[in-house]
């Protein structure tokens, strides 16, 4: 009797929203203030979202590519391995599992709950524990089926879309375009231009992230081959306009020194029209936001420790696929339970995740080099979607990216050491657990 297998339940609809509501969670509602504190200029703030929008859309247009060759469990997972080795796909998934995205969920978890605080006073303790809950809540709809977990992901990424087109709407209705000066020249900072767009460009580019979820779910997608490539462009594409309308949208209602002074730009911005209303409007969206992406991240990574473990890299338990729900059950509780772990040791951990958060970008980079690794190597190999602007499309994400890396190895030599210790580590393990499938004996 043959095992369970993922079932192909994720329409393009699906995908485009995990593609989007795992990019949009809270960082369009927080990190426009250090933008505005950078680059005082609203062309210059526009810009940097303008930018970081055509990088996301050229890794979109990318990872399509591998994903369309590549319609497999784990994405980048499965690109890395087949382009480099096992190894780089095995570190990628060290590092998203031990913290990358298992303590961003504890800090989406804090997130939502600090928020659902304004609607129920919470005691410290019972922020912990409704984050932990949280996590319970999305961990179960998740195990019960690709598609709750689809369904969950549509209606939340939805509601967030509707929270953020009120604070647009608003904007361009009853704000002003006289509000700011959209031609004021940029000031001298204390810093320097170099620092201040290096500062911009770090927040643009960890409020883009996240697109790439969708490729993780690829083989319980139907007709991939085709569906996932269009949601990866979709998605990104959508993305940056949301991004780029809600920060024209917040210029119309306050000036760049009134988004620098404010650490709640959105709730502030939509006060502005609304009175105490529009902050409970954006206290309401920020909530949804942060609860829904929790949702999409327990959705999506647990296929990556699921292939880990099909390929033997991993507990074979996490290989197992629910014979009812077709879900990879085991996969799911072991990144909740590690997540939770995490949540609770949020103040050790916290410095952590800051440390190891930059080694995203290295994998990043890798993947989008991929595509010129593979066509080089496998040139007649099935590309039911090639990359649109290639050379140029690949090259910009991955130069981009890799600037990223070099700009935090030396600014942050610190962390970026800890972080490439921390990828270091996993080398040996992955090396024993190639040992024990040596091992293994074959039936």
């Amino acid at each position: 009797m043959s095992s369970p297998e993922l079932r192909r339940s994720l329409s393009l609809f699906d995908l485009t929203l995990i593609a989007i509501g795992s990019s949009i969670g809270s960082g369009i509602f927080l990190t426009p203030s250090l933008i505005a504190g950078a680059l005082d200029a609203p062309l210059w703030i526009i810009g940097v979202w303008v930018v970081g929008g055509v990088m996301a859309v050229c890794g979109a247009l990318t990872y399509a590519e591998l994903g369309a060759m590549m319609p497999r469990a784990g994405g980048l997972y499965a690109f890395l391995s087949e382009a480099y080795g096992g190894l780089f796909g095995y570190l990628y998934g060290w590092a998203y599992f031990l913290v990358v995205n298992t303590g961003s969920l504890g800090a989406l978890a804090i997130g939502f709950s600090t928020y659902f605080g304004v609607f129920v006073p919470l005691s410290e303790t019972g922020t912990l524990l409704v984050g932990i809950a949280g996590i319970v809540v999305v961990t179960v709809v998740n195990i019960l089926g690709v598609k709750a977990g689809g369904i969950f992901s549509d209606i939340f990424t939805i509601l967030k879309l509707i929270g953020i087109a009120i604070l647009v709407v608003a904007g361009f209705g009853w704000g002003s375009a006289a509000t700011t000066d959209f031609l004021a020249p940029l000031s001298d900072g204390p810093q320097g231009l170099s620092s201040a767009l290096t500062l911009a460009f770090v927040s643009v580019l960890w409020s883009f992230g996240g697109w790439h979820h969708a490729t993780f779910t690829a083989a319980e997608a139907k007709d991939p081959k085709r569906t996932l490539p269009r949601a990866l462009i979709l998605g990104a594409s959508a993305v940056t306009f949301t991004y780029v309308v809600t920060n024209v949208a917040y210029l119309f209602l306050l000036t760049p020194a009134q988004i620098a002074a404010s650490p709640r730009v959105a709730a502030d911005a939509l006060s502005v029209v609304m009175g105490p209303a529009g902050a409970t409007i954006i206290a309401l969206t920020i909530f949804i936001s942060t609860f829904g992406t929790t949702g999409i991240y327990t959705l999506t990574a647990p296929r990556i420790y699921y292939a880990m473990a099909t390929d033997g890299l991993f507990f074979r338990k996490v290989a197992e696929v629910h014979p009812r729900f077709r879900t990879p059950m085991f996969a799911i509780l072991t990144q909740s339970i590690w997540a939770i772990v995490l949540l609770l040791f949020w103040g050790t951990y916290e410095r952590l995740i800051s440390y190891v958060v930059f080694t995203d970008w290295i994998f990043f980079a890798l993947a989008s080099a991929a595509v010129f690794v593979l066509r080089k190597r496998s040139p007649d190999a099935e590309r039911p979607y090639k990359t649109w602007g290639y050379p140029w499309t690949p090259a910009i994400f991955t130069a981009l990216a890799s600037l990223f890396v070099l700009y935090t190895l030396f600014e942050k030599p610190l962390e970026s050491g800890v972080g490439l210790g921390f990828l270091a580590l996993g080398i040996p393990v992955f090396y024993l657990w190639k040992r024990k499938v040596a091992r293994t004996p074959r039936h």
